[in-house]
């Protein structure tokens, strides 16, 4: 049995089985809802609170490794409002040092792809930084055309190139277009679904 047949990989079903016994299993984090090395779509509704259970997953991760939440949704001071209560004394949520945040710069987005400045970031942070946990909140403000499933399942396919590139561990927040209120929500909801879901 040839090992290659064109740009395949070729082996006896037994034959993976036994080579992948001898790699480690991966870690799963945030009561087992995230899996080490794989790229995981969080999508709900507009308000919802996406971000924050986002931000919670990132800090539970960040207990145990370095973890680049890159926030496309708040500013720092929307940020810190969220984390801070009180004005006298306030109470102020410390957060692992292991947990980095990340704005997008205005001044370097003018007249550039922000979807490949953004992707190249993330593999400068992974190559140079060593960082290998890394969230991206909100899929929406990369992609005008997010909702078009051509247009996300481009993005999601370089994400997944570069999630095996560097063995990264991805959590990528969507949000669902207009739908009926209190109505299930299910994987369709998820603006560009189609590929979003396939490729995640």
């Amino acid at each position: 049995m040839p090992d290659r047949i064109g740009i395949m990989s070729v082996k006896s079903a037994n034959q993976w089985v036994d080579d992948a016994l001898q790699e480690p299993d991966p870690k799963m984090y945030f009561y087992d809802l995230l899996v080490e090395g794989e790229c995981t779509v969080l999508f709900a509704s507009s308000n919802a609170g996406k971000s924050v259970l986002a931000t919670q997953m990132a800090e539970a991760v960040a207990r145990e490794n370095t973890v680049l939440y890159l926030d496309c949704e708040l500013s720092a001071k929307q940020f810190q409002m969220r984390y801070v209560e009180g004005k006298v004394s306030p109470i102020i949520h410390r957060f692992p040092d292991t947990l980095l945040r990340a704005e997008i710069r205005p001044d370097d987005i003018v007249d550039t792809n922000l979807e490949d400045a953004i992707l190249d970031s993330v593999a400068v942070a992974a190559e140079y930084r060593g960082i290998r946990h890394i969230f991206v909140d909100n899929i929406t403000f990369l992609l005008n055309d997010s909702e078009k499933g051509e247009a996300a399942g481009a993005f999601m396919k370089k994400i997944l190139a570069l999630k095996r590139k560097y063995g990264l561990t991805m959590v990528i927040v969507g949000h669902s277009p207009k739908r009926q209120p209190r109505t299930p929500m299910v994987q369709n909801d998820l603006a560009g679904s189609a590929k979003l879901m396939n490729l995640s």
